[in-house]
C-alpha cells in the first residue's frame, strides 16, 4: 500500500484510489450572478477583517483575548483525522500566527498514522518576517525556517535553502491576505511554489446545520485547494485534493468572533 504526501499541512495517508466528495459541510452553489461590485465589495469586507487583526497601518492595539480558530479535519476515505488551530494575535502593527496540527490515522482499529505539527508566522503589516516550523511523521522532527531579507524571504529546511518573493505566504489560509499572492511556502518542506488565485462566487457553505453565506475561492497548486471566506474574511471552510482522497477542514470553533454557536452565523437548517 503506497504513501500518498499531503504537503499543505504534512499529512501523509496511505492511498486508497481516488479523491471522493466532501464528508464535512455540504456546498450549495447561488450561481455566480453579482455583479463584480458587490464581489469586490464583499473582498473589502474580508480585507478588512485582516486589518482587525493588525496586518494594515490603520490597525488597532492587541487585543487581551486573540482570535482562534479551530477547525474539524476530515478526510473522504478515513473519516475524522484530528484538529487544526489557528491563534492569531495582533501585535499592533502585524500579527503573530500559530498554527498547532494534529492527525491520527486509524483503520480497522489499527494507528497507520500520526502526525503533530505546530508553526509560528510574525507578520508586520502586510509582509511576512518570520516563519518557524516543527512538524513529526514519526519518523523524527523536521524544522522549517524563514525570515524576511531585503525583498527576499529567505526558507531553511532539511531540503535546503530557496528564496522566496518577499510577498510569499504559507500555505494556511487564516485569513484573506491570501488572496493577494501567487506564491506559498509549504510549512511542512518549506517547498515553495507558484499559484493562481481564482473564483470569489458567492455560495452557502452548511455547517452544523447552520447555512452561512461564504465566497468560494480556489487555489490552483499542488495540491489544488479551495477556501470559503464568510463577510468578514473568517476561512470558514478549505479544502485539500490530496491523491488519497479529499480533507476537508470546518470550523468547529471561534474564540473573539463574536460567535459562542456556529448556528448564529446563518439559518438554523429546518
Amino acid at each position: 500500500m503506497g504513501i500518498t504526501k499531503y504537503v499543505e499541512v504534512g499529512v501523509a495517508f496511505p492511498s486508497r484510489g481516488g479523491a471522493a466528495g466532501f464528508v464535512e459541510g455540504e456546498i450549495m452553489t447561488e450561481g455566480n450572478t453579482d455583479a463584480r461590485t458587490t464581489a469586490l465589495a464583499w473582498l473589502v469586507r474580508a480585507l478588512s477583517f485582516a486589518a482587525l487583526l493588525g496586518l494594515s497601518p490603520a490597525s488597532p492595539v492587541a487585543a487581551a483575548t486573540p482570535l482562534q480558530l479551530t477547525y474539524r479535519v476530515t478526510h473522504a476515505v478515513f473519516g475524522d483525522i484530528g484538529t487544526y488551530t489557528n491563534t492569531v494575535e495582533s501585535t499592533g502593527d502585524g500579527a503573530t500566527v500559530l498554527t498547532r496540527a494534529h492527525f491520527e490515522v486509524s483503520m480497522l482499529g489499527v494507528r497507520m498514522y500520526r502526525e503533530d505539527s505546530e508553526s509560528t508566522e510574525r507578520w508586520q503589516r502586510n509582509r511576512l518576517v518570520s516563519f518557524h516550523g516543527v512538524s513529526d511523521k514519526g519518523d523524527g522532527r523536521a524544522e522549517v525556517k524563514g525570515e524576511a531579507r531585503g525583498d527576499n524571504f529567505v526558507i531553511t529546511s532539511p531540503r535546503g535553502t530557496v528564496t522566496a518573493p518577499a510577498a510569499v505566504q504559507p500555505a494556511n489560509p487564516w485569513s484573506a491576505n491570501f488572496l493577494g499572492s501567487n506564491t506559498i511556502m509549504h510549512p511542512d518542506t518549506g517547498r515553495v511554489e507558484q499559484v493562481r488565485v481564482s473564483g470569489g462566487e458567492q455560495t452557502t457553505v452548511k455547517i452544523d446545520g447552520a447555512s452561512i453565506s461564504a465566497r468560494k475561492y480556489d487555489v490552483d497548486g499542488k495540491p489544488r485547494y479551495s477556501v470559503w471566506l464568510d463577510a468578514r474574511g473568517v476561512p470558514m471552510m478549505f479544502a485539500i485534493d490530496d491523491d488519497s482522497g479529499k480533507i476537508t477542514f470546518t470550523l468547529s470553533k471561534c474564540v473573539r468572533c463574536g460567535l459562542t454557536d456556529l448556528s448564529q452565523m446563518g439559518l438554523r437548517a429546518h
